[in-house]
């Protein structure tokens, strides 16, 4: 898809969704600059993905803006440019609202909402330069929940409507996009100490009017797609990625 040579930065790169999208840029000939705030999950993926100038690793926590503006800096010192920006770290929370901290509340908006902010402010003059793009990772609990999760829940709907005033105010020099995954399961992409077998049930998967719970996979091939010319004409755009399931009516 002419992503050969381009270079990628991706927040939460070292697990999880984040690893698979690192992954699949990397086959499809980008170079990538792999931010994220566990050290542990990055030195994996120094030694799974190697350091052959294709590839570095950023310590990073993308709630403080001196962090981001580093590893901005860090990125174009090794890389002379910068094509894509994935917004993909996040923090998840399940807490009854009337026990949710203003400190835990500030935490999960801090890190996938104004970190999302934060990267956009200050890769954004390099993605002008070279006609970027930006794919911010959100939710489907954008639009639909369950109990207990408003932090993460008004994070992640918060990041959809970052995304169009975004692709307004960075247009048309970079285009920004969104992605609204449903149920991924990201057991088989955690750092080594807490990967495990799926577990996943055929109930799990038949609600699903596709047949089957996402894969990181899923999403990785929309973020390349994407950040590819072949979606030139496609800016300010949310896509929902959930196998139908928020589709499915449930009638108990």
């Amino acid at each position: 898809m002419g992503l050969k040579g381009k270079v990628a930065v991706i927040t939460g790169g070292a697990q999880g969704i984040g690893k698979s999208i690192a992954k699949r840029l990397l086959q499809d000939g980008m170079k990538a600059a792999i931010a994220d705030s566990c050290k542990e999950a990055l030195q994996e993926i120094e030694r799974e993905f190697g350091c052959k100038g294709e590839v570095i690793c950023l310590h990073a926590d993308i709630s403080n803006e001196e962090d981001v503006r580093k590893a901005a800096r860090e990125t174009r010192r090794n890389f002379d440019h910068v094509d894509l920006l994935v917004n993909n770290a996040g923090l998840f929370l399940r807490r009854p609202v009337a026990e949710l901290s203003l400190d835990e509340w500030n935490r999960v908006l801090g890190v996938n909402l104004t970190g999302a902010f934060l990267c956009a402010k200050h890769f954004s003059t390099y993605l002008r330069e070279s006609n970027g793009s930006i794919v911010n990772i959100a939710s489907t609990r954008a639009s639909m929940s369950e109990r207990d999760t408003e932090a993460y829940s008004a994070s992640k709907g918060g990041i959809v409507a970052l995304t169009h005033a975004l692709s307004i105010s960075l247009g048309p020099a970079v285009r920004v996009n969104c992605i609204s995954p449903g149920w991924i399961d990201t057991s088989e992409w955690k750092k080594k100490g807490e990967r495990h077998e799926p577990g996943l049930t055929r109930e799990d998967h038949s609600q699903h009017p596709v047949g089957r719970v996402g894969r990181p996979e899923d999403v990785a091939s929309l973020v390349a797609y994407l950040a590819s010319e072949e979606a030139s004409f496609i800016t300010g755009a949310d896509f929902v990625i959930d196998g139908g399931m928020s589709r499915k009516m449930i009638y108990v």
